[in-house]
């Protein structure tokens, strides 16, 4: 009888060795890499950091196609962080389209909603949307369309690549009929005029 009553004050004290043993190494996890893990997620929500990484990430190809083609680095990432939500949309963080561009054909393509403005009201319909390796790559085929434009029309865009500064290319866009949206044009010059875009213009 004496043995079974010591074995019974063992069992709480073996417990409450493992709950201290538990409690060290969370304590000890948390002091290694607990600071860490919270500026992580820090810089993930810091937005303004976020839209700075954006523009340095595509900034570089932008002022390239510049160089070959024309088009103002400005209306590239000024129509980037637009269709795009500074690249935290489903069509561009999966799929690396960051224009909205629609699949035709055989091309590589996802279905997605989008929203298009119709009859002067905002509708939700599905839409075919081509899919990129790499955002470099969806920034090609967005140029190409402004140098190539469109079969019924090659020279639909030319305005575009022929303006003299952004303002004027982002109304050729809307007049060109680029997007639905009425306020195209606006919206572009003012994600332009608030980061400053046109200083990467040359």
């Amino acid at each position: 009888m004496k043995v079974k009553r010591g074995k019974k004050r063992q069992f709480p004290v073996i417990l409450l060795g493992l709950l201290i043993v538990t409690g060290i190494f969370v304590f000890s996890f948390r002091m290694y890499f607990g600071d860490d893990i919270e500026k992580t997620i820090n810089t993930q929500d810091n937005a303004s950091v976020s839209k700075e990484e954006f523009i340095d990430r595509i900034r570089p190809h932008a002022q390239e196609l510049q160089a070959s083609y024309g088009v103002l680095p400005s209306i590239i990432i000024g129509q980037g962080i637009l269709e795009s939500n500074w690249g935290q949309s489903t069509l561009a963080a999966e799929y690396n389209n960051l224009f909205g561009i629609k699949a035709y054909g055989d091309e590589e393509k996802v279905n997605l909603e989008t929203k298009e403005y119709i009859n002067e009201l905002w509708v939700t319909i599905q839409g075919d949307f081509r899919v990129y390796d790499t955002w470099e790559e969806s920034m090609d085929d967005h140029t190409r369309l402004f140098v190539n434009g469109v079969t019924w029309n090659p020279r639909l865009y030319e305005d575009v690549l022929l303006a003299n500064n952004y303002k004027e290319a982002a109304q050729a866009l809307q007049s060109a009929g680029y997007a639905t949206d009425p306020d195209y044009a606006d919206k572009v010059i003012h994600v332009i005029e608030s980061y400053e875009l046109y200083q990467y213009d040359q």
